[in-house]
């Protein structure tokens, strides 16, 4: 799935109130920090993955436990 389409079904999840949440995925994203998920999510696998991001600051440990959600996989 490209990015982008991740990224806007995101947007659908995360509410305007929280936009510096949103920044903080796109940011990550664009610096490689975060990945699109190997195998595609389903809307819930991905609302439960952003609840749990919403529910702490952003910060480097939060984009670490979104990425591995969205990845399994991945190193961070």
């Amino acid at each position: 799935m490209p990015i982008s389409a991740l990224l806007a079904r995101i947007r659908r999840l995360v509410p305007k109130s929280d936009d510096q949440h949103f920044e903080q995925i796109v940011r990550n994203f664009g610096v490689g920090t975060l990945r699109p998920p190997p195998t595609p999510m389903s809307d819930g696998e991905l609302a439960r993955a952003i609840a749990e991001f919403l529910r702490k600051q952003p910060s480097s440990e939060s984009v670490a436990t979104l990425g591995r959600r969205l990845d399994p996989s991945s190193r961070l």
